[in-house]
């Protein structure tokens, strides 16, 4: 194995949550060592019109830098990612990848990021959900399971 390709195996952690996840967000972050080793991707369902302060409000509660993904971005070890609002995320080669939301269907988050999670890191993929919205994470948590990955259902 190259460097390049040993330097892209850590594991990478989604954490879904429903909209009134910002509490169970906090709670986490308070209680992450600043050096896990781990990227962390945090999807909540978002209201689609409003933008979101997310990013903002859970920077303030960890010394582990926060930022609210843009398309293209490499995923870090050591660093807390957040979902935009009226988007989808996706990650493929370590790479954070950003799509409309479709108002046509339900929207998934959580599911559409695990699913892509589990192809992309599959043992070293890591699936939380905090707090259940429906059925979003369900098939997902599957797909994670399934590639070797590993999960937590808190809520």
């Amino acid at each position: 194995m190259n460097d390049d390709a040993s330097a892209n195996m850590f594991p990478v952690v989604g954490v879904g949550a429903s909209a009134g996840g910002l509490e169970a967000f906090t709670q986490l972050l308070k209680n992450l060592p600043d050096d896990a080793g781990m990227a962390f991707v945090l999807i909540q369902h978002l209201d689609p019109h409003r933008d979101s302060k997310l990013h903002d409000l859970l920077g303030r509660t960890t010394s582990i830098p926060v930022s609210e993904v843009t398309d293209g971005m490499a995923v870090r070890p050591n660093n807390v990612y957040i979902i935009p609002k009226n988007t989808n995320i996706a990650i493929a080669g370590g790479v954070l990848l950003l799509t409309p939301r479709k108002e046509t269907h339900q929207h998934l988050p959580i599911d559409f990021f695990f699913r892509s999670l589990a192809g992309d890191r599959q043992d070293q993929a890591i699936g939380i959900v905090l707090s259940w919205t429906g059925s979003d994470g369900t098939v997902g948590i599957r797909e994670l399971k399934a590639a070797g990955g590993h999960h937590v259902r808190a809520g």
